[in-house]
């Protein structure tokens, strides 16, 4: 295998970010500590957190980003005796590590690398946000971990990719202005391929309701397995979110994934709507995350929800789903997989051995 070259992209040296279901070293979290994100609530969401903690890690490490030792201190007196947590002094300005953290890429016989999009909080919209922009290269160097950069803004949630080649995304998001107004969609595709490791990218359109991320793919469609998607859709017509989620549905329908497969569509419904001060909520179930054991599901306290951790279960049948209530969570405009970052297992030598 050849040297490693930080001056070229990763991908053409043989890197790819596997698919969130591929086993993990560790589940990244921010521990929440920004009242504008949820204000008059910030005190319900340190619960949530340690709930999700504690549903990770009986199948993974949790590695948790604080900013001190009293933020780590508060912490663990949420969580409780979990062995498997790791406390990282990394400050942070919000606690959506899915957006401003790292990308993890793996190369087969030479471990795993990072890659350090640029961060500009949704396109400017929650300054500041400084502290944010550099948490992928901390944890490089936390890690040991070499690390990319692509020149270009990026969040995590705004694509999903099937690791076999293929990535998901939204026009609504990558072609925004207030993203990469110097950059043509040829050109931010050539990013995607460089520094992916991807050949094919999928494009949907429009966002929900109350999304503040200009329409990121994770709360509309998510890979469960290659050549699988599973999409969300509003069966009430009059419902804001029903013609959005309907094109994109159609959009998938005329879609070849790079191995050539017409993709195999799976659909979930949309909770009945989440408002809170006048202000619709993106309340969606294909907001959830894939861990080694567990799959984190939303739930809304609605009918819907028991249909969706159904369609979960048939599609993840070894995993154990875990339904935690996000209505006091969603109010900060995101949920579990805004929340989480997965690293990969790295592989080494032609055998899975693990990672930092």
């Amino acid at each position: 295998m050849a040297a490693l070259d930080l001056t070229r992209p990763p991908g053409p040296q043989g890197f790819h970010m596997p698919a969130e279901w591929a086993p993990h070293a560790a589940t990244w979290l921010a521990w929440p500590h920004k009242e504008a994100s949820w204000p008059g609530k910030l005190d319900r969401i340190p619960p949530i957190f340690a709930a999700m903690v504690r549903a990770l890690a009986p199948g993974e490490r949790v590695r948790i980003c604080v900013a001190d030792a009293a933020m780590e201190a508060a912490a663990r007196a949420q969580i409780g005796d979990v062995a498997e947590v790791e406390f990282f002094h990394i400050a942070n300005n919000d606690a959506w590590i899915r957006d401003h953290g790292p990308i993890f890429l793996n190369r087969a016989d030479s471990g795993q690398a990072i890659v350090d999009w640029g961060y500009n909080a949704w396109g400017g919209k929650y300054p500041p946000f400084d502290l944010d922009d550099t948490v992928p290269s901390r944890i490089g160097d936390a890690l040991g971990l070499p690390v990319f950069h692509p020149g270009m803004i990026l969040e995590g949630g705004s694509i999903d990719v099937d690791g076999e080649g293929t990535l998901l995304t939204t026009e609504a998001c990558l072609l925004n202005p207030n993203r990469n107004p110097q950059l043509q969609r040829t050109q931010i595709e050539a990013r995607l391929r460089d520094y992916l490791g991807v050949e094919t990218i999928l494009w949907l359109g429009e966002g929900i309701v109350g999304d503040d991320t200009d329409g990121h793919v994770d709360d509309l469609t998510r890979f469960v397995a290659p050549g699988v998607v599973v999409t969300a859709l509003e069966r009430n017509a009059g419902d804001a979110n029903a013609a959005p989620l309907a094109a994109n549905l159609e959009r998938l329908r005329s879609l070849r994934d790079a191995r050539g497969r017409r993709l195999d569509i799976h659909t979930l419904p949309m909770p009945a709507p989440v408002e809170w001060e006048g202000q619709r909520l993106p309340a969606s179930y294909a907001n959830f995350y894939i861990g080694n054991e567990t799959i984190l599901l939303p739930q809304f306290a609605c009918r819907q929800d028991e249909a969706a951790a159904r369609v979960l279960e048939a599609l993840f049948p070894a995993r154990r789903v875990v339904g935690l209530d996000c209505r006091d969570l969603v109010w900060g405009l995101g949920a579990f997989h805004c929340l989480t970052q997965q690293q990969p297992r790295a592989w080494r030598s032609g055998r899975n051995a693990g990672a930092p």
